[in-house]
Order: C-alpha cells, then sequence, then structure tokens
C-alpha cells in the first residue's frame, strides 16, 4: 500500500479517535441525559470484572463490601486515564499523517504536548504546530472536566445517604416494612402529616436523575456496609405498597405520588443497566407471598385495622410487580447487602449476590 494512503489512513482514523473521545466526555459529565457512552461502558465493565474476581475471595459480606468500594471510585480516575491514552494515540497517527517523522517521534511529540511538557515539538509546518496546540488544550480539558464534575457527584451521593441514613434510625438497623409503619403510626405521617412522604418523593426523583445521567454514582457505595441506597429504596416502596394494599383508612394522596416516583425512578435506572424482566424473580413466589403474611400478622399484632387478607396480598402483588424486577437487578447489579442480612422483610430478599 503506497505511504500516501497510509498516511491519509492514519489521519483519518486519528481524528475519528480524537472526535470519539471528546463527544464521550462531553455526553458522560456534560449531557444532562441518559445517554450510553461505549467508551465508559467498556472501562467500568473491564474493571468490574477484575473486582469481581478479587470479591469472590471474601468469605463475608463486609470482605466483599471493602473490596468493591473501591470499584466505582477507581474506576473514575481510570477514565480520564483511558481518555488521555487514546488521545496520545490518536495524536501520534496524526503528526505523523502530516510527516513530522518515525512514530517514536511523533508519540514524544503527542505526549508532549498532551502533558504541556514541551520538551519535544513539531518542526515541519504550521498546521502540525496548530495540532499540538490543541492537543494540549484538550488535555487540559479533560482533566478539568472530570475535576469539576467531583463535586457535584459527591454532593448527589452525600444527598442520598443522608435519606439512607435517616431511614436507619427510624426503622432500625435491620429495618422492616412493618417496623417503619409502626414509626410512620407513631408520628402520625401515615394520616396527616405530608413532609415524610414528600421528601422521599424528592429523593426518588433526585435518584432518577443523578443515576441515569451519572450512572457510576449507582455503585458508590455508603459508608456502613450494612446500608445501601436499594435496600432503602425497596423498602419504601414496600411501606408504600403495605399501607395502601393492607391498611384501611383513607388513601394518602402523598404516599401515592411517592410509590409513583419511587416506581419511575428504580425502572429507569434499572433499564438503563438492561435488565432482563424475565430473568428475575415472579412478585407472587411462595417466599413473598409468607413474607406478607408475616408482615400482615405483626400489623395486625401491633392493632392496625386491616382489609381481609387475601384482598389485602393481591393488591400488594399488583403494586409489587412495579417495581419489584428493577430493584432486584440493581440489587445484584450493585451487590446489594441484603441478601447477607437476617431480616426476611426487604424487597431484595433472595438476590444473589454477585460477589459470592
Amino acid at each position: 500500500m503506497p505511504d500516501s494512503i497510509l498516511r491519509a489512513l492514519a489521519l483519518g482514523v486519528g481524528i475519528f479517535l480524537v472526535i470519539s473521545t471528546l463527544f464521550g466526555a462531553v455526553r458522560s459529565f456534560v449531557l444532562p441525559r441518559n445517554e450510553s457512552v461505549l467508551l465508559s461502558n467498556l472501562v467500568f465493565r473491564s474493571i468490574r470484572v477484575l473486582f469481581w474476581a478479587v470479591a469472590r475471595l471474601g468469605r463475608t459480606y463486609a470482605q466483599r463490601d471493602r473490596v468493591m468500594a473501591l470499584y466505582a471510585p477507581i474506576g473514575l480516575i481510570m477514565l480520564p486515564i483511558v481518555w488521555l491514552a487514546l488521545l496520545s494515540v490518536s495524536y501520534t497517527l496524526i503528526f505523523w499523517a502530516l510527516g513530522e517523522g518515525h512514530l517514536e517521534r511523533c508519540f514524544r511529540i503527542s505526549n508532549s504536548s498532551l502533558l504541556t511538557l514541551g520538551s519535544e515539538e513539531p518542526s515541519h509546518n504550521m498546521w502540525a504546530n496548530i495540532i499540538s496546540y490543541s492537543e494540549a488544550t484538550l488535555g487540559l480539558l479533560l482533566l478539568t472536566l472530570l475535576i469539576s464534575y467531583l463535586p457535584t457527584m459527591y454532593q448527589a451521593f452525600s444527598r442520598r445517604e443522608l435519606t439512607v441514613a435517616r431511614l436507619e434510625l427510624r426503622a432500625g438497623g435491620k429495618a422492616s416494612a412493618p417496623e417503619l409503619i409502626r414509626w410512620l403510626d407513631r408520628t402520625n405521617a401515615l394520616r396527616d402529616e405530608q413532609q415524610q412522604w414528600q421528601d422521599w418523593e424528592q429523593w426518588f426523583i433526585e435518584i432518577e436523575e443523578t443515576h441515569t445521567s451519572l450512572p457510576i454514582l449507582s455503585f458508590f457505595r455508603s459508608p456502613q456496609p450494612g446500608r445501601s441506597w436499594v435496600t432503602t429504596a425497596g423498602l419504601i416502596l414496600d411501606t408504600a405498597a403495605l399501607v395502601t394494599s393492607s391498611l384501611n383508612q383513607p388513601l394518602n394522596p402523598h404516599l401515592e405520588v411517592c410509590f409513583k416516583a419511587g416506581c419511575v425512578a428504580l425502572n429507569r435506572v434499572g433499564r438503563f443497566f438492561h435488565f432482563d424482566e424475565d430473568a428475575d424473580h415472579s412478585p407472587d413466589d411462595p417466599t413473598t407471598r409468607a413474607s406478607f403474611d408475616q408482615a400482615y400478622e405483626q400489623l395486625r399484632e401491633a392493632g392496625f385495622e386491616l382489609h381481609a387478607e387475601q384482598e389485602a396480598w393481591t393488591k400488594y402483588a399488583e403494586l409489587r410487580a412495579r417495581y419489584a424486577r428493577a430493584v432486584a437487578h440493581l440489587a445484584r447489579l450493585t451487590t446489594d447487602p441484603s441478601g447477607d442480612l437476617d431480616n426476611k422483610w426487604l424487597v431484595t430478599k433472595g438476590a444473589e449476590d454477585p460477589a459470592r
């Protein structure tokens, strides 16, 4: 193949890689919608395979959790490293196509520009110098882009974890829907109080926005090993479904809106991660019915006025079908701790921990 054709091909490939890398970074951190970026997906999935392999060696959930806690931060740090590596290769090809010498010299020019070292500069024409300055600009831009978004990501993480911690204080370390209902009843939130359900509604709305536009947030784990945003979301929805189906009282409109917001949020986050609906547990399996019967009996013993049990179960199963598959998928994807807890009243009960 003639040298001119090879150089033209190298120029085309280099320009394509530069544009793809730049647009991938913009879609990952700037575009405010749930875009799936191939490059980011490949980076995070590759790193996840390594972390899962190490996590499987852990005998307890706490050991696995310590390993998986590093996955999201390291994956996030690796992303700009991959971006810079692609830019290095891309501009090496471009400099070679512009006739700046052999590949080794072009590689030195590329990395000198990318890292703003100034130790090696192009010498043959003005276009090569323009390309050199553009590479230095893009390198700084990509690093600045990630650094500037770290505070935004950690603010979203802190707001998410604030609700997780508050729920644990209200319903106990091994939270259950009946226990949370008893707490809501003691604070009069079941009938008259609006703020609690509105706060949870706002939390679900933020989950939908942040965990689809910045999907790596889904894998940032709670500071305490026993906590999880997936478990918290499932517990709130379980509680709302149990109140709606079983308690003989007027429906709380704020509860209904909160339930809708939660179902929408978890299903959209789950769909972003391509959950297989057919592979998840059926909402009316025997384990779920046994858990419902146990929770129904706990509410009866607590003195709540209830609908007939079969009627309540039918309504509950219908409500739970709206979110159970998405929550089960997210629990497996994020190695949720609920599978390791003794508590049997969690929407994610029985979900297999991928790190086992």
